[in-house]
């Protein structure tokens, strides 16, 4: 948007006003509205340029300190602030996506974490993002799960995290509890495939998609990575599909965004039964999440989720659809601080 410049003569001013005086009531209040849309409009790009200097091409990492910024707030609420904080004894977030998405969906989180001062982590699943392992090779839950299980190994000793699983993504937290639980602190599931033990991720999602064994037969969504001959190795939904069923809440710049980004979703690790025990899964300290507008895992499927598998805690968001990190960045991000102030 730019602005224009241009001369007037006295007789060119005299003649407008003389148009000005003849100009009808409406006619004034037409152009008053116009200069306001205008100026409106002006703001919002100066807010949207001055928000976009804040990121680098990641999406997920910040550009500078965001300490300057904090120590510009008022005194009362730096220590506002600064006491929540003392209440957050983990203050390290990671990240987990959904199925078909990456690193990239939680940009807002990360932010907004960070501002918070605590310490957001996300990251590519395997062949997802701009992760370069080919999608139709990744066959089993461990191999969708290894960038997680490499930075979980990675941790010192002594450190734990808060795991956030969307979607399909909390497979990965449940295979993550059961196997590297002295590493986590918590772990929050988000509108997110909360399986319990023998059971596989694809049947959270069967009341919306069928039988896994029909999916298997049937879908026209399925992708044949190996050969049209061999058994299928991912699905993904067409755009029109996409954007029902995941984001009929989200902003039309989210979702122009998820379009140009999303990735096939890996058959073989949502068709895999997850072994999970009592002392190690079950010992973890699980919260849920629900999401009241979603159409791909439904309010319904959601509250049986929980009821068949009591977390810690539920939680729950309106009027956001499966993406709560597009469409409620505000109240995820509440809800996050109060989970992770939970003593």
């Amino acid at each position: 948007m730019g602005n224009s410049f241009f001369c007037i003569t006295k007789k060119d001013a005299k003649e407008h006003g003389s148009r000005s005086k003849r100009m009808g009531r409406s006619q004034r209040k037409l152009l008053a509205e116009e200069e306001y849309l205008h100026r409106q409009a002006l703001s919002m790009a100066l807010h949207q340029h001055q928000l976009s200097q804040r990121f680098d091409g990641s999406m997920s990492r910040r550009i500078g300190s965001t300490s300057s910024r904090r120590h510009a707030l008022p005194e009362s609420v730096s220590k506002q602030i600064a006491e929540n904080l003392e209440n957050i004894k983990i203050k390290k977030f990671v990240l987990i996506h959904g199925g078909g998405f990456g690193a990239w969906c939680w940009y807002k989180t990360v932010a907004l974490l960070e501002e918070s001062g605590l310490l957001p982590v996300a990251f590519d699943l395997a062949g997802s993002g701009i992760d370069l392992t080919n999608t139709n090779g990744v066959v089993t839950l461990a191999e969708y799960s290894k960038p997680l299980i490499d930075y979980l190994e990675n941790l010192p000793g002594d450190e734990k995290v808060i795991l956030v699983g969307h979607s399909i993504g909390g497979a990965c937290v449940s295979y993550a509890l059961e196997h590297y639980s002295q590493k986590i602190s918590k772990a929050i599931f988000l509108c997110a495939t909360m399986v319990t033990d023998g059971q596989r991720p694809f049947d959270v999602f069967s009341d919306q998609l069928g039988s896994a064994e029909r999916f298997m037969k049937e879908s026209k969504f399925l992708i044949h990575g190996n050969g049209p001959d061999k058994a299928p190795t991912g699905f993904m939904f067409e755009k029109e599909h996409m954007k029902g069923l995941y984001f009929n809440q989200s902003p039309s710049k989210d979702i122009a965004l998820a379009m140009v980004s999303m990735r096939p979703i890996p058959l073989g690790p949502i068709m895999e039964k997850l072994s999970l025990s009592p002392d190690k899964y079950g010992a973890g300290r699980r919260f849920y999440i629900q999401t009241l507008e979603d159409f791909a895992l439904s309010p319904d499927v959601q509250e049986k989720l929980v009821r068949e598998n009591p977390p810690e805690g539920v939680f729950k968001i309106k009027g956001s659809d499966h993406c709560p990190f597009f469409s409620k960045p505000q109240s995820l991000h509440k809800i996050l601080v109060e989970i992770a102030q939970i003593p």
